[in-house]
């Protein structure tokens, strides 16, 4: 056998084997997919850590006002809430390739949804609403297209997030009205929640908004920021019982700050060491260092990023930030300091109108 059939056959082997290497044209990438509620789209970008950039891919027409969105665990499937009438939710195919989108399927939601999440086994959506004050549940088939709604809650007003814990076995969702987040039992085998023992973890004090919250990595703290003042909680959480108890508040308010609080999102650094939060009307992120062993945080500064920044996320590297800015209709870069956990200065570029929502998806 001359070698250049030698070679042709042993990547033909390789290929049915499903082990194609670099050489014969598998490549690493990075996407990173941005709401834009106004424009009613999703610009697509990809991440090149090595040259520390984001470049622009595609933009994806949707039909309504997007905000959030969640990807599958498999990594296959984007689904984005449109907040706009007919309320739904899409599904795409994303193309670990190309960074593209391929819509699928869309189905009907109970109503605006300010969150959307998957359980572990991606078969159940949870969605919370702000203005309808509920949270529901929709099915998902094996083809990941989500189904009808199987459950609707009343809730305190303004339901905002909706997430299981890591275990699975519990829903928690915050009401930002309601100041507090009702605790729900899920059954994964039907999809339904029922009210746990205790149904509420009360926010105090009042009228402080809580938004958006996280588990630590070691799953035994939760983290909440509020939205009306600027506050972040820290609470020691029982895995056995989905029970919750206040340890700690902090604040994401820079120093000297003037003006009308309007805290927005939350993230942990990939190896938990640090939390960030954003401030819209101060338009800065601030990091906290997280203790390792008590779970408290100590405030490390502030960066500036895009004016309103909504939503940003981390990249599983840990090195970089995105931010979105609600005002600025753009896109920052920061690449985050190994030492500090501190976001640098970044690098901002155009996105659609109102970018709000950032999610990051590797593919090896």
């Amino acid at each position: 056998m001359r070698p250049s059939t030698f070679i042709r056959h042993f990547l033909t082997t390789l290929a049915g084997a499903g082990m194609v290497a670099a050489s014969a044209g598998a490549t690493a990438a990075t996407w990173v997919y941005v709401a834009n509620a106004d424009s009613q789209d999703i610009s697509v970008f990809q991440l090149d850590r090595a040259a520390g950039t984001l470049r622009p891919v595609a933009t994806v027409s949707l039909g309504g006002t997007a905000m959030p969105m969640v990807v599958s665990r498999d990594k296959r499937f984007l689904y984005v809430a449109l907040r706009s009438q007919p309320f739904r939710v899409l599904t795409f195919a994303i193309d670990g390739a190309s960074g593209g989108l391929k819509k699928l399927g869309e189905a009907a939601l109970a109503d605006s949804m300010a969150n959307i999440d998957l359980d572990a086994s991606g078969r159940w959506l949870f969605a919370a609403s702000y203005g309808g004050n509920k949270i529901t549940v929709n099915s998902v088939g094996a083809d990941g297209l989500v189904g009808a709604v199987q459950q609707l809650i009343p809730t305190s007003p303004n339901a905002h997030a909706i997430h299981a814990d890591p275990t699975g076995r519990y829903v928690f969702a915050s009401s930002l009205g309601g100041d507090n987040l009702s605790s729900w039992r899920f059954d994964a085998a039907t999809g339904k929640l029922s009210a746990n023992d205790p149904a509420l973890v009360n926010v105090t004090p009042a009228k402080t908004g809580p938004r958006h919250f996280v588990w630590d990595k070691s799953q035994s703290h939760v983290y909440l920021i509020n939205e009306l003042d600027g506050g972040v909680d820290v609470f020691a959480y029982d895995a056995a019982r989905g029970a919750m108890r206040h340890q700690q508040r902090t604040s994401v308010l820079p120093a000297g700050f003037d003006g009308k609080p309007w805290a927005a999102d939350l993230h942990l650094s990939p190896d938990g060491k640090y939390l960030y939060g954003s401030e819209r009307t101060s338009s800065t992120l601030t990091t906290f260092k997280v203790d390792p062993a008590t779970g408290q945080l100590g405030t490390v500064g502030q960066t500036a990023t895009e004016k309103t920044p909504r939503g940003f996320a981390v990249d599983s590297s840990g090195r970089f930030l995105i931010s979105t800015g609600q005002d600025s209709h753009a896109v920052s870069l920061h690449p985050v300091d190994a030492v500090t956990g501190m976001p640098g200065t970044a690098v901002s570029q155009p996105a659609g109108k109102n970018p709000n929502w950032v999610e990051i998806v590797d593919f090896p």
